[in-house]
């Protein structure tokens, strides 16, 4: 069967047809090209389905989550084998404190598998009433990232569905268990209001609006729980707006007014004995600060310095309990906690592994001593672990099970540095086999890059099927991601975004010097953003690559940022730039994947695009393979897959996602001649 061959417009934009949302002749195309993909990978159906299995029998199919204590109750999740969801459960707590489920006691809250009926879900709000007699959540059965809203009564099990369009998914209850404050979303799919509705009403009160383009608007519950927030904020600016959570008819009071490049977050604990607002503000510096203000007057002229600004350590987030504050942290490129108990010397969480991931999982209730921390590396699947407050003390409560023969000291995870032609150090993370690591093995190499969002380290089950068939998997941590802090999230980003491009590319090199691997077999992927990047670096130096993965692919950056009738592009002006303007239209040109397709050789390629994605259009990666195939001067595999039910986050359902990584990872071993494997 032969490629696809796309129609050709006159114009400067050869491929805008393909823009046409359920024309006939774009669907036509879309299928065509999904039916090209099954004929080039036919002979692999074998292998995707070895792979898969491989894949499904890591993981423990029932299985139950940690339960959370709340109140009279724990809280939990339990997946058994054969379902694409897990069901949320709960029973009374027991009178000793454990977390042990009494299985005959529990109570069915949601079934998502019942709702789903083998189509796209994705469950967005799971919030219970403070009294736990009511449960409010949300379902977007599109993947366009659109909720309905509904109101369950845990008592008797009648559903409600709230008659509201266009909601972003999120529901934030008030004290008196009847109030909830939800958000709606503009015609750009961006969350512009919040409304108050009370149950048994039939209408909702607009509390908030925020008619700037450029800012997403959500309401939270602080720490505390004696709080309501409302925060609108920007890539690069944010304004708060507090209530009692006890007078949800009150009056919402504004923290500080925005001010431009001024970013805080506001949080509400104890401090010294005395209800305090805590805020993270980075009106000192760009790593951020804590500062602390009276429950009652929580302006910013209120504000004193709790926490100062360092120019070394970044103070990522802050986790509130009566008896201690968590901060987050990230110093030379890894994640910290770091304690500070209201009695007690001040400590930081220590930890195995030299590179990894770890983050607040869950601080419990707020009078909790305890609050719970997860953890892993790329080696060592992730972890639960208790952390005591007052005193540090760690207790692994559970690990993610690895069915089968696993050792994880039979993987070793390495972290290595690249240098930039501007001297930069970009840090590179790898695990591979023990007896592998030092000789030139194919690699699959992943790297993202924007927003500030980091790829700490993190473990796979599905990646074990790569490094047991003799793969080194690595992340290159490039500028315009947040691993390194602020500062290398900026030097990442507008002006400065090719030093994205070129620290991958740097990694890359490093990777093959070092023997690692070589270029023919050297795999790259990334998504979203990370397709942007992955996009940029084949046009720049594809000799260097041997095959390529992009899942839904932000390739079609310039005339995306053109266009602001599409969701979310103003809101992207603070990471882009705003290309109306000559010289930022110029930058973005000089690096946008379509624009820059040229007469070259690719290496293999792979797109994967959802058709109901309102982040990333599925056009984008359509119009960049056509534009690819019509340029391309290989007989290289290109290759393109759109999933018709699915949106950003691909198809719903923990088994079609791993059908998807087998995909992926058939791809790739087809393309390296290693489908035999």
């Amino acid at each position: 069967m032969s490629a696809p061959i796309a129609r050709v417009d006159a114009g400067v934009d050869l491929y805008k047809w393909m823009e046409n949302r359920d024309a006939p002749e774009v669907i036509d195309y879309l299928k065509a090209e999904n039916a090209y993909l099954d004929d080039q990978l036919a002979e692999q159906a074998e292998l995707r389905e070895k792979l898969f299995q491989e894949i499904k029998g890591r993981i423990r199919e029932t299985d139950l989550s940690l339960p959370s204590p709340w109140g009279g109750w724990l809280y939990y999740q339990r997946t058994t084998a054969g379902d694409e969801y897990p069901r949320h459960y709960r029973c009374p707590r027991p009178a000793d404190g454990s977390f042990t489920v009494v299985e005959t006691a529990e109570q069915l809250l949601l079934d998502p598998n019942e709702l789903a009926a083998g189509k796209f879900l994705s469950l967005g709000a799971f919030s219970v009433s403070q009294d736990h007699s009511k449960l409010a959540y949300s379902l977007d059965t599109q993947g366009d990232e659109i909720y309905q809203l509904f109101v369950k009564d845990l008592q008797t099990g009648d559903v409600i569905a709230l008659p509201f369009e266009d909601c972003d998914g999120s529901m934030t209850w008030a004290n008196d268990n009847r109030t909830l404050f939800f958000g709606e979303l503009d015609e750009t799919h961006r969350p512009h209001k919040i409304y108050r509705h009370r149950l048994g009403d039939s209408d909702r009160a607009e509390v908030y609006h925020d008619p700037d383009g450029r800012y997403f608007v959500h309401c939270y519950r602080a720490s505390s729980e004696r709080q309501l927030v409302i925060l609108s904020n920007s890539k690069t600016t944010s304004e708060a707006w507090v209530l009692s959570a006890d007078r949800p008819d009150g009056d919402w009071i504004c923290l500080a007014p925005r001010q431009e490049e001024h970013e805080y977050y506001p949080d509400h604990g104890l401090l010294d004995g005395q209800w305090s607002w805590l805020i993270r503000s980075n009106q000192a510096g760009i790593n951020f600060a804590l500062y602390h203000a009276p429950e009652r007057a929580p302006q910013r002229d209120q504000w004193q310095e709790l926490i100062g600004h360092s120019a070394s350590v970044m103070l990522e987030d802050v986790s509130l309990n009566a008896g201690a504050i968590t901060l987050s942290l990230r110093e030379a490129g890894l994640p910290i906690i770091e304690v500070r108990p209201a009695a007690g010397f001040h400590y930081r969480v220590q930890l195995p592994d030299a590179a990894y991931s770890l983050h607040v999982h869950n601080t419990l209730e707020f009078h909790s001593p305890v609050i719970r921390l997860r953890y892993e590396a790329l080696n060592r699947p992730a972890q639960i672990r208790q952390l005591n407050l007052a005193d540090g003390e760690q207790t692994v409560l559970k690990e993610t099970p690895v069915e089968g023969p696993f050792d994880a000291d039979a993987y070793e995870s390495r972290r290595i540095w690249a240098t930039t032609a501007d001297g930069t150090q970009v840090p590179i993370s790898l695990v591979g086999r023990r007896e592998l690591l030092g000789k030139p093995s194919p690699l699959y190499l992943n790297g993202y890059g924007a927003y500030g969002h980091s790829l700490d380290p993190w473990f796979s089950h599905a990646r074990l099927s790569l490094l047991d068939r003799g793969f080194i998997f690595a992340i290159a941590h490039v500028r315009g991601g947040g691993d390194l802090g602020e500062a290398w999230y900026r030097a990442g980003k507008l002006e400065h975004k090719a030093n994205t491009f070129t620290d991958f590319i740097a990694c890359a090199e490093k990777l093959i010097a070092d023997g690692y691997t070589e270029p023919g077999r050297l795999a790259i992927s990334g998504g979203s953003a990370g397709g942007l990047l992955i996009g940029a670096v084949l046009n720049q130096r594809p000799e260097l690559f041997g095959a390529a993965i992009a899942e839904v692919p932000f390739v079609d950056v310039l005339n995306t940022m053109l266009n602001a009738d599409l969701p979310l592009t103003v809101t992207e002006y603070d990471e882009w730039g705003d290309p109306n303007q000559p010289d930022v239209h110029a930058r973005i040109k000089a690096y946008a994947p379509y624009e820059n397709v040229r007469d070259q050789p690719y290496p293999a390629i792979l797109a994967v695009a959802g058709y109901n994605d309102s982040r990333v259009q599925y056009w984008e990666a359509a119009k960049w393979v056509a534009k690819l195939r019509a340029h391309k001067t290989d007989d290289n595999l290109l290759l393109l897959k759109t999933e018709f039910g699915a949106g950003h986050g691909g198809m719903s359902g923990r088994y079609q996602a791993l059908k998807d990584v087998a995909l992926e990872y058939a791809f790739v071993l087809k393309v390296f001649e290693m489908a035999a494997r």
